[in-house]
């Protein structure tokens, strides 16, 4: 039996941040790099092991601009909704208000980030409508376990990421430029780039007795 060592492992797990205003962007990430990270993606699980997935990794600067302008356009109006509905009961200071500074950070810089990692899926979501296999929610099953897998053998790597989906309301401008295909679905835009400062922390969640159900929805007695 293979022992791991529980306390690192469970690090990994409960550290791998939504890393925005800690990305460096001054040092550039190796290519070797992050084809090991894709490397540990790719034994991610897939329905009928079918490996759908695909990377494109953009570290050319123009293309990463094309991307962070649709990130940007989809951005603006949608932070402006959220402002508006926290407004009045969340200062700068709390844990919304600190969510909305990094992500504005983030989309001031997107282009300036050493990497964005774009997961992609051959296929799209609607193949499975109507089918077996779990339908829409098989198809997304089998391709997202990649990306997470992707983020945390970064972090294993001294790399921060974060997951982020706004370009995909401008998918197919995005595709044009990077030569993806119509057929082709895009998961994600991960940025991804050495961190700066020290170690993360866990973040603040609810324990996991008040979220477990057991053998019927809102049974928590064990």
């Amino acid at each position: 039996m293979t022992e791991f060592d529980l306390q690192q492992v469970d690090h990994l797990l409960t550290t791998t941040r939504a890393v925005r205003k800690r990305l460096n962007l001054e040092k550039p990430v190796p290519r070797e790099l992050i084809l090991d990270c894709v490397r540990v993606s790719t034994q991610a699980p897939a329905g009928g092991n079918y490996q759908k997935w695909r990377w494109v990794i953009v570290d050319d600067p123009e293309k990463k601009r094309v991307i962070a302008e649709a990130y940007r356009e989809a951005y603006a109006p949608y932070i402006d909704q959220q402002k508006g509905a926290v407004a009045s009961k969340a200062p700068e200071n709390s844990t919304i208000g600190k969510i909305i500074s990094s992500s504005d950070y983030l989309a001031e810089i997107l282009e300036r980030v050493p990497i964005l990692a774009i997961p992609c899926s051959l296929g799209s979501p609607e193949d499975m409508e109507g089918g077996l296999g779990g339908g829409t929610q098989g198809w997304w099953g089998s391709v997202l376990p990649a990306v997470w897998s992707y983020m945390l053998a970064a972090r294993a790597r001294g790399l921060g990421t974060a997951w982020t989906t706004l370009h995909l309301r401008y998918a197919r401008r995005v595709g044009e430029e990077l030569g993806i295909p119509e057929s082709v679905t895009q998961l994600a835009c991960i940025p991804t780039a050495y961190y700066t400062g020290d170690d993360f922390r866990p973040g603040t969640r609810k324990p996991a007795e008040s979220v477990t159900y057991w053998n019927h929805w809102k049974d928590t007695e064990i």
